[in-house]
């Protein structure tokens, strides 16, 4: 019995210096989407990018590049410097003017007049730039570069010219 009691003892003790390292932080890649473009008047396209942090810890976000592709055509540049904390599971959003190419002014301009019917592909791909939010190590923030690759459809908004989800 007084092993069995010494045994117990050690477990527990065991169990307890495990439980005094630090939390650990698991890290994964987030999700980014398209939630709506907007056709400036100058003729630039605002995206509103979603970024959805899927990690067991809050992340901050520093910069995107990449590329935006329309209907298979030639992409354009994607690139923003920013600085958004995202919580874990949580989701935000990031505004960016895209110059068009004329063929993709032309894809986007014969779907436009089909109401919700139309709907042009889309592809997103590049490199996020975060850190994670490390509350109780602010020295070592441990910076990490994601890639990134999303396609889907856009179709005009009923009621709203010029927008597109």
């Amino acid at each position: 019995m007084k092993r069995l009691l010494h045994g117990l003892a050690l477990v527990l003790l065991v169990c307890g210096l495990a439980a005094c390292g630090p939390p650990r932080q698991s890290v994964f890649p987030p999700t980014i989407s398209i939630q709506q473009m907007h056709v400036q008047p100058d003729g630039t396209w605002q995206l509103t990018l979603r970024i959805q942090n899927n990690s067991y810890t809050g992340m901050n976000y520093q910069s995107i590049e990449g590329s935006f592709q329309v209907a298979n055509g030639i992409p354009v540049r994607l690139h923003s410097v920013f600085s958004t904390d995202i919580p874990s599971f949580a989701g935000d959003v990031l505004q960016i003017d895209v110059l068009p190419t004329p063929p993709m002014t032309q894809a986007l301009q014969a779907i436009a007049g089909k109401g919700s019917a139309g709907q042009i592909a889309y592809d997103i791909e590049g490199t996020i730039h975060c850190a994670p939010n490390l509350e109780d190590r602010p020295d070592n923030k441990n910076p990490r570069d994601f890639a990134f690759s999303h396609n889907d459809y856009l179709s005009p908004v009923p009621g709203i010219p010029n927008t597109f989800r």
